[in-house]
């Protein structure tokens, strides 16, 4: 476990604000199995302090849903539509548990898709880190011809922010990458190339948080992700979350709060 300065062990705490949620195909979470249901997903923004620092994991859809929606609707089914209350938007989430946007020091993304990088530039003092591989293959120089546009991928006042504004704030994560003492990243894949787990240090353990697992199941019942891009990249992201992980964080899965809960109490 890494160590603070002063030799004492830095853990966190974690919280989980909703930033939203829709509905999905089972087949989308549950590889080639639930072809019969519909599977409700939460889209967690994951808030962890400690050592006088704040971070979040993503940062929740565009202040604007309509083209996202716009998309599901076509590409998935009508049924599939973000929906968001006002209280659910980042600024008025975070302030439940008394955070501006600019407390925030470090912005975690995994994927890049609008749902995690919409409210990017809120955040004005926080770097933003997002997969090296997954900012070239998902972004810059992707392998193949991308499903979802890319300004539904990272919108335009995203873009603007990190490439033009504030390009000094954006800093590349390589595939295994310290963020602070007790925080670090690893690239997973299988749901996107810029996907990533982020392991945290707390009381409980190591805490693992990343989007190539919907669903609890996923890792714990070896159920693949259904809407992924490599079965080997899923089932080796899986075994290793399984070994080091003591807590798991599934970004969608309404069960988080409940579970997360218990589990950090319990130590």
């Amino acid at each position: 476990m890494n160590r603070s300065a002063w030799g004492r062990t830095m853990t966190y705490e974690i919280q989980v604000l909703k930033m939203g949620q829709c509905e999905v195909p089972g087949p989308e979470v549950y590889w080639m199995s639930a072809w019969d249901t519909w599977e409700t997903l939460n889209f967690w923004m994951v808030v962890i302090r400690g050592g006088g620092k704040t971070l979040v994991i993503n940062t929740g859809p565009p202040p604007d849903i309509t083209a996202l929606n716009d998309a599901w609707k076509k590409a998935i089914d009508a049924r599939s539509q973000m929906v968001r209350q006002e209280i659910e938007r980042p600024e008025n989430a975070l302030a439940e548990l008394g955070i501006e946007p600019s407390d925030v020091d470090y912005v975690l993304i995994t994927p890049l898709q609008a749902y995690a990088t919409g409210n990017i530039p809120l955040f004005t003092n926080a770097t933003i880190c997002i997969s090296k591989r997954g900012w070239i293959e998902d972004f810059h120089a992707p392998k193949y011809e991308m499903h979802i546009p890319r300004k539904l991928r990272i919108p335009d006042h995203t873009l603007q922010y990190l490439e033009i504004e504030a390009p000094e704030k954006l800093r590349l994560l390589e595939d295994e990458d310290e963020i602070i003492p007790g925080i670090n990243a690893f690239w997973t894949g299988c749901h996107h190339r810029s996907s990533m787990a982020y392991s945290i240090d707390t009381s409980a353990g190591k805490v693992i948080a990343s989007d190539c697992f919907f669903k609890y199941r996923n890792v714990e019942e070896h159920i693949p992700l259904g809407i992924m891009e490599s079965l080997d990249e899923c089932m080796g992201a899986y075994k290793r979350i399984r070994t080091q992980g003591d807590v798991l964080l599934p970004l969608y899965d309404p069960l988080v709060p409940g579970r997360l809960k218990e589990e950090l109490a319990q130590h």
